[in-house]
């Protein structure tokens, strides 16, 4: 049992399991980061745009009550909130073209950083003798 649990141990410390962890929990930050760039700075603009538009109160009931709001709607009864889903997808395609501009910009540094020549290790030391000594019998 206690071979189980240190291969466990390992497997849990080592490797990608942390990685994907910090990467789990940077995510969901950063969605919600994505979140309220959408929400508060780019719907209200988009809303301004096209004359007070707001589509999380774009609805259509499906019990045929009628509702000026959303959340009217929902407690009359059942509700298709298509408006609902056009903010999640415009989250969506948002959060998808900032994270391609980054993996965008991690590729070019990576090519510079690949494109740079190395600098060439220094010779071994035996080199540098013999060469010392070869250029010591041209004299």
């Amino acid at each position: 049992m206690s071979g189980f649990v240190q291969e466990f141990k390992e497997f849990a410390v080592k490797g990608n399991v942390m990685d994907l962890a910090v990467g789990v929990i940077i995510g969901g930050a950063f969605g919600k980061i994505v979140d309220s760039i959408v929400g508060d700075l780019i719907m209200p603009i988009v809303g301004k745009i096209f004359g007070g538009l707001d589509f999380n109160n774009y609805f259509i009931p499906l019990a045929g009550q009628t509702a000026t709001t959303l959340a009217e709607a929902k407690k009359a009864g059942a509700v298709f909130a298509y408006g609902s889903f056009i903010t999640i997808l415009l989250n969506f395609i948002i959060l998808a073209f900032i994270i391609f501009m980054m993996v965008k910009q991690m590729n070019r540094l990576k090519r510079e950083e690949a494109a740079a020549p190395a600098e060439p290790p220094p010779p071994p030391e035996d080199v540098v003798l013999l060469r010392e000594i070869r250029d010591s019998l041209k004299k």
